[in-house]
């Protein structure tokens, strides 16, 4: 198994659906690629937005962290 790299939130950031066509969101240091989720479109999912740590907002959400397992995790948050 190779490591995965390493992201600064900067660089995160720049992944929100509107800066780079890649749509990044990140969830206990793991950092996942929904650029194919139809639930990302353009960078938001409801009240969240793409290119940041959502950690913090999954305990208002209506499903369990169980959702990440859907999408592969591309790096890690520094």
């Amino acid at each position: 198994m190779t490591a995965l790299p390493t992201y600064t939130r900067s660089q995160l950031a720049l992944r929100n659906g509107q800066d780079k066509p890649e749509i990044w969101i990140a969830y206990k240091g793991l950092i996942y690629d929904v650029t194919d989720s139809r639930l990302w479109r353009n960078g938001k999912h409801y009240e969240h937005w793409a290119g940041q740590d959502l950690t913090p907002e999954l305990a208002d959400a209506p499903h369990t962290e169980t959702v990440f397992e859907k999408f592969k995790a591309i790096g890690i948050l520094s």
